[in-house]
């Protein structure tokens, strides 16, 4: 019979998954289309009202796409509506957000050591900060900025790096790398939601009632998909962040995802230009170089500072009553035998380590309760942990104290 903690687990690698999926629909998707659209090319032969057309080869056959800058004079009996991945992938983070970070909110989301937050004013702060800023966004496509796209960019940009200093100020590092690309992501979505798909709406409305669209409807959605084109690569990296402690364990981390941003900018222009040109200008690829080589050196200045001050916080009385459940200290003994020599704050095992796998350190009592049901699952129920390359002695035995410890633990739930 599975118990919670197997459910939960499965629950969210299952969320986990459609997540991933429908993201790589979703870009996929934003992507050819960027890149289709800058490959358009002028014909004499195009049908009134067509902007260029493109021929490509695929699996085996030809496709000749034609674009109507406006709409076509006639509405076509099968329209594919492009929306789905973009809903979907939401959906699906909005989900994991709430399971990792929303219930496991006392271990991944709050971080006494920066805020004193309770677990509700924490969640309010990360609810309310994603529907805030998509609000605060389309306000300023609205104004008279809209007229000026690269001035309009570059507001946005501030505000990403008032977000990102923001989140540092009051989450985990792990928590406020992850909140910049929900922030972000919902921008994304929102554009697609309330305004590409809308807009898409009249235009096909007014073909229907035999009108002639406004082209001011197309102007709006092309806006947004550029950003939405500009912001993707970012929010992939913010979302990969977790599993690199050097990205947001770190004094600088609110700095790193600031510069990711950039490198965003600067490969996405290499690729729009060559897919309009034939040729992507060189100099992008040396600035994300640099980008990269600065944000190196940023994230070895104090990154473990941060492990530290994420050690200090006081238990909660889950961690607690974890620490103070039956077979504790045989759990305890069995990882800090198997499992502290690589997840501490100066690991010692092995060459190359210097930092603690995902930011994962198991050196005091308080550390293992904090991590309990990561240890019951990859070291209890599963031979994760240790990995076999660590030539541990973990035994049949260590393993049974550890689930037996956090059964007890978990008893009265």
């Amino acid at each position: 019979m599975f118990d919670l903690a197997v459910l939960w687990s499965w629950a969210e690698f299952s969320v986990r998954w459609l997540h991933v999926v429908a993201a790589m629909a979703w870009i996929g998707a934003s992507f050819y289309f960027i890149a289709l659209d800058l490959m358009l090319k002028p014909s004499p032969d195009l049908p009134e009202g067509a902007h260029g057309e493109e021929w490509e080869v695929h699996g085996g056959g030809f496709y000749h796409t034609v674009k109507y800058l406006v709409a076509p004079a006639r509405l076509p009996e099968h329209l594919t509506w492009h929306k789905w991945q973009s809903y979907t992938t939401w959906l699906s983070g909005a989900a994991l957000l709430v399971m990792v970070y929303w219930v496991g909110g006392e271990l991944y989301l709050l971080d006494p050591a920066r805020a004193d937050l309770t677990l509700w004013q924490g969640i309010a702060i990360s609810g309310g900060s994603l529907a805030i800023g998509w609000l605060a966004y389309d306000r300023l496509c609205k104004s008279p900025l809209s007229e000026r796209p690269t001035m309009l960019m570059l507001v946005l940009f501030v505000i990403l790096v008032a977000m990102s200093w923001g989140y540092n100020q009051v989450f985990t590092g792990r928590a406020a790398l992850l909140h910049l690309g929900a922030f972000t992501a919902t921008i994304m979505t929102a554009n697609v939601f309330f305004q590409i798909i809308p807009n898409q709406r009249i235009v096909v409305e007014d073909l229907k009632a035999g009108r002639k669209p406004d082209p001011k409807y197309g102007k709006i959605a092309k806006i947004r998909s550029t950003h939405n084109n500009y912001l993707t690569l970012p929010v992939v990296f913010l979302m990969l962040s977790n599993h690199y402690p050097l990205a947001f364990a770190t004094e600088h981390a609110w700095i790193i995802a600031s510069l990711i941003f950039l490198t965003g900018v600067t490969i996405r222009h290499y690729f729009n230009t060559m897919h309009a040109t034939g040729k992507g200008p060189a100099w992008t690829w040396a600035v994300t170089v640099m980008l990269m080589i600065v944000i190196a050196w940023l994230s070895s200045a104090t990154a473990r500072d941060r492990l530290e001050e994420a050690g200090a916080r006081p238990l909660s009385a889950r961690e607690a009553r974890l620490v103070a459940a039956e077979g504790f200290d045989a759990a305890l003994a069995v990882v800090q035998g198997n499992c502290a020599m690589c997840h501490a704050r100066e690991p010692v095992y092995g060459a190359g380590m210097f930092w603690p796998p995902r930011g994962v350190v198991l050196e005091t009592a308080a550390d293992v309760a904090r991590h309990a049901r990561e240890i019951y699952l990859q070291a209890g129920l599963s031979h994760a942990m240790p990995p076999p390359s660590a030539a541990l002695t973990i035994t049949p035995a260590d393993r049974a104290a550890i689930v037996a410890w956090y059964r007890n633990a978990m008893a009265g739930d």
